[in-house]
């Protein structure tokens, strides 16, 4: 066999050069590719050796636990003591919350929905046409015109059309509301069953677990695939049928070794499996769930932001961007307003008021002095008239004699001198009375304006208080409009009538829920029990959380949230649950009528 000696790259073929550089060039670009294609393997282990080593992974959860499930073991209390909680009880958690947080978008979409089709022609005319979004109103104007030209009867047929998609929202919402209840009230009742298992060692807990999610996801499935019956294509791809949830290993523990490796993979299977449900429930969600707030307030919206426009450019138009001083002008002159107002009626009443009290105390002193005034003159013309009608009547007055009196001796005295006044003012008493009758006249003018000048002091706080009454009126204003936008009702868990009237209706619906559950059972409609059972659990949770807060201020949460986790217990009988009912409408104080500080007193 013949081999050709080896060439010098110097001396070779030209092409071969060429060759050569390309290869080189070649192997960043194969590194990259290699590096590309085993990043995926690399992240999976990554993501392994994470769930190995760290537990299950924390998922962000929207909705915060309230109800627990039915696990009341020794082991499970002391787990939860101690913060260290199995892994089987955090999966649980985790489907259960998963469950809710579903069952809560639908029924929000229920209420929603039920509420369009309970209210009156002109409203659902009114959402047909202009709350469905800009595309349904072009729709809605191009029939209604269309049925005008042909002499149809467009809101007619507008309303047919409302009542047919409302009906055919409520139907999907409800069948997957009733999937979903059930599919809750498997799951308790498969822990309930279980809980010795659940509660086990490590190992046999997670295969416990495995078993009673094996049974609820299966049943799950096939309720489902009969609501969607009709709709195959829901459960087919490349037309070939395929399973929605994958299923958990189970393994003989007896025969068969529990692994580490069969336990990341159950769980990993898991979380798959409730990433396939919401996936599901979006999709079928995503035409049936209600519409958001820009979709509803479109109109407003538009019409906000084009009148908002139209300002804007107004705004431009008189701004210093296009020579204009009408804007700098007008913030200059509210500037002044603002000051003008806060001089006028906050700073200049306040400093009013303050001297006013300065004033006040510092007069009190000359008050004081004026009074002793005024009766020193009081008693000088009291000696002057007692001398004077002595001195004319010839004899001692008591010494009780009224001024009046004296003056009343005076005037008749006055009034005979004044029959020859000029012989009397030489000889007789008419100047003695003139000048007795100016100190009466000078008492009673002191008096007066002493009087006067207290009444002045008295009031001169009331009138700086006047003068400041805008300002504090617009503070009053602003800060009860600040307490109105802090304290406003969040459902059924904030404050006020309304919430507290809300959960009253839940406990209502509890109560509802209660009687459907037990008639339908009587009756032999497992099915239709266990959905009502699952409502049942959704409105507890839901209580539960509307009535934590409100309860631990007063102190009545704890027998309150053993009395809501009594009403979830499986092997509960309904009287017993009635008790309870009936004693949380009327004994704690976040479910009454109203609140027990408006009760009348005994």
């Amino acid at each position: 066999m013949e081999t050709s000696p080896p060439q010098n790259p110097s001396t070779g073929d030209p092409s071969d050069a060429s060759s050569l550089a390309a290869a080189a060039l070649d192997v960043p670009a194969r590194a990259w590719r290699s590096l590309v294609s085993r990043l995926p393997p690399l992240l999976a282990a990554v993501s392994d050796l994470q769930r190995r080593y760290f537990g299950v992974p924390r998922r962000r959860r929207r909705r915060r636990a309230a109800l627990p499930l039915p696990l009341r073991p020794a082991a499970a209390h002391s787990a939860r003591i101690a913060g260290e909680m199995p892994k089987a009880f955090v999966i649980l958690d985790d489907v259960v919350q998963h469950t809710l947080t579903n069952l809560h978008s639908i029924h929000k979409s229920l209420l929603f929905w039920q509420a369009k089709a309970e209210g009156t022609n002109s409203q659902k005319v009114y959402f047909m046409i202009f709350e469905r979004g800009p595309r349904a109103f072009v729709d809605a104007t191009y029939q209604t015109l269309t049925r005008l030209g042909s002499n149809g009867r467009p809101v007619l047929y507008i309303l047919h059309s409302a009542s047919d998609m409302v009906s055919t929202k409520l139907a999907a919402l409800a069948s997957m509301q009733h999937c979903l209840a059930a599919f809750l009230a498997e799951i308790h009742s498969e822990v309930d069953r279980c809980r010795e298992g659940l509660t086990a060692n490590s190992d046999k807990s997670l295969h416990t677990l495995f078993i009673v999610l094996n049974t609820t996801f299966s049943k799950l499935e096939v309720s489902l695939r009969n609501a969607g019956e009709g709709q195959d294509e829901l459960f087919t791809h490349d037309g070939n049928s395929y399973e929605l949830f994958g299923k958990l290993p189970e393994v003989d523990l007896e025969s068969q070794e529990w692994t580490e490796s069969l336990s990341t993979d159950g769980i990993s299977l898991i979380y798959q499996n409730l990433q396939k449900l919401d996936s599901f429930l979006s999709s079928q969600l995503s035409s049936h769930k209600k519409p958001n707030r820009l979709t509803i307030y479109w109109l407003p919206y538009t019409c906000g932001a084009l009148g908002l426009s139209v300002c804007s450019l107004w705004l431009l138009r008189h701004s210093s961007l296009m020579g204009s001083p009408d804007i700098d002008n007008w913030i200059q002159d509210a500037k002044e307003s603002v000051a003008g107002f806060w001089d006028e009626h906050v700073e200049k009443p306040i400093i009013s008021i303050r001297d006013e009290l300065f004033e006040t105390f510092k007069q009190r002193d000359k008050g004081v002095m004026e009074n002793q005034e005024v009766q020193l003159t009081e008693d000088s013309l009291r000696r002057m008239l007692v001398a004077f009608c002595e001195q004319t009547e010839g004899r001692k007055l008591p010494e009780d004699l009224p001024v009046q009196a004296m003056l009343e001796t005076l005037t008749k005295r006055y009034e005979k001198e004044l029959i020859h006044p000029i012989q009397n003012l030489f000889s007789g008493e008419l100047a003695r009375a003139m000048l007795i009758q100016i100190q009466k006249l000078k008492l009673d003018l002191e008096s007066g304006l002493l009087e006067m000048d207290q009444i002045l002091r008295a009031n001169a706080i009331n009138f700086a208080v006047l003068a400041a009454l805008p300002a504090f009126g617009l503070s009053l204003l602003l800060l009860m409009l600040l307490r109105t936008w802090i304290q406003r009702d969040h459902g059924a868990e904030g404050r006020g009538n309304i919430a507290r009237c809300q959960r009253r209706l839940l406990l209502v619906d509890v109560e509802r829920r209660l009687m459907e559950f037990q008639h339908y059972r009587d009756n032999g409609m497992e099915e239709e029990a266990r959905c009502k059972f699952g409502l049942l659990l959704y409105t507890l949770d839901g209580l539960c959380k509307a009535v934590e807060s409100h309860a631990k201020e007063t102190g009545e949460w704890l027998s309150l949230r053993e009395d809501i986790f009594d009403l979830a217990k499986v092997d509960m009988g309904m009287p017993d649950k009635m008790v309870v009912v009936s004693r949380l409408k009327w004994m704690y104080n976040c479910l009454l009528p109203f609140s027990s500080s408006r009760l009348p007193r005994l």
